[in-house]
C-alpha cells in the first residue's frame, strides 16, 4: 500500500508575505476538494519550506502585541503581521527554517494534537541528527522544542475543516537579538537559542533541510513529491 503523497514546495529565501500568499492558495485548493479518508497514494497537501528574507514579528489568535509595541517593532525596521495561527507573538527572519504543512489531516490519519506532536518530533529528530541529543518537546503552554530552558523551535498551527496551515519555525543561524524586543510566545523567564549557538558553528537553513525532510517523511509516513513554487 502506497503512503499518502505530500507536495514539497521549496521556496528558498522569500518575503514572509509571499509564503502566506502561497499558503492561502494551497488552502483554497484543498478546501475545494471533497474531504475523504485517503485511499493508497492520495495527495494529502503540501509542505511549504522557506527562509524568511527579512525580519518579521507575528502575533497569533491570542494576540500578543499592543499597538504601542507594534509601532516600536516597526521602528526597528521589522514587518509586523497578525496571523491566524495559535499562540502569541514570535519572530521570523533570515537564518530560520520555516515549515508550513498545508495538509488534510484525514488523508494522513491524524488529528490536530498528533499533527502538533509530529511537528515537534520532526524538530527533535533534526536536532539529534545535528548532534544535539538533549532536544525535547514540552507540554502546553511550552509547545515547541527546547534545549534546556531555551526554545530552538516554535510551533503554531491553524486547523479548519481538518486542513492545517502555519507550522514551525526553527532557529538555525537566526540573529537572536530580535527576540529581545518581545516576550517570545508570551513565556516569561525562558530564552531562545539556535542550532548555531548550541553547536558553536554557523548552521545554514540549506544544511538542515535534507535531514528535516527525512524526519518529516518518517514521522508523517508519507512520500514527498517535489514541485516548484509556481504551481
Amino acid at each position: 500500500m502506497r503512503p499518502p503523497a505530500v507536495q514539497l514546495v521549496r521556496l528558498s529565501r522569500i518575503p514572509y508575505t509571499e509564503l502566506l500568499a502561497l499558503q492561502e492558495r494551497w488552502l483554497r485548493r484543498l478546501q475545494a476538494e471533497p474531504g475523504t479518508e485517503a485511499p493508497s497514494g492520495t495527495e494529502a497537501g503540501a509542505l511549504l519550506i522557506c527562509e524568511p528574507a527579512g525580519p518579521v514579528y507575528t502575533s497569533g489568535l491570542r494576540g500578543g502585541l499592543t499597538s504601542e509595541e507594534t509601532a516600536r517593532l516597526r521602528a526597528l525596521g521589522a514587518e509586523v503581521r497578525t496571523t491566524g495561527r495559535g499562540g502569541l507573538a514570535t519572530f521570523h527572519g533570515p537564518g530560520q527554517l520555516l515549515c508550513h504543512p498545508v495538509l488534510d489531516l484525514r488523508r494522513l490519519g491524524l488529528r490536530l494534537r498528533t499533527h502538533v506532536a509530529a511537528l515537534e518530533a520532526c524538530a527533535v529528530r533534526l536536532c539529534e541528527l545535528q548532534g544535539l541529543p538533549g532536544a525535547s518537546a514540552r507540554p502546553p503552554p511550552y509547545t515547541g522544542v527546547w534545549l534546556g530552558k531555551r526554545k530552538v523551535c516554535a510551533i503554531g498551527v491553524r486547523c479548519g475543516r481538518h486542513i492545517t496551515s502555519h507550522g514551525l519555525a526553527l532557529n538555525c543561524s537566526t540573529d537572536l537579538v530580535w527576540f529581545d524586543h518581545i516576550v517570545p510566545c508570551g513565556l516569561v523567564g525562558t530564552g531562545v537559542t539556535s542550532l548555531s549557538e548550541e553547536l558553536q558553528r554557523h548552521v545554514t537553513v540549506d544544511e538542515v533541510i535534507p535531514p528535516f525532510l527525512e524526519a518529516f517523511k518518517e514521522t508523517y509516513k508519507c512520500m514527498l513529491i517535489s514541485e516548484d513554487s509556481s504551481s
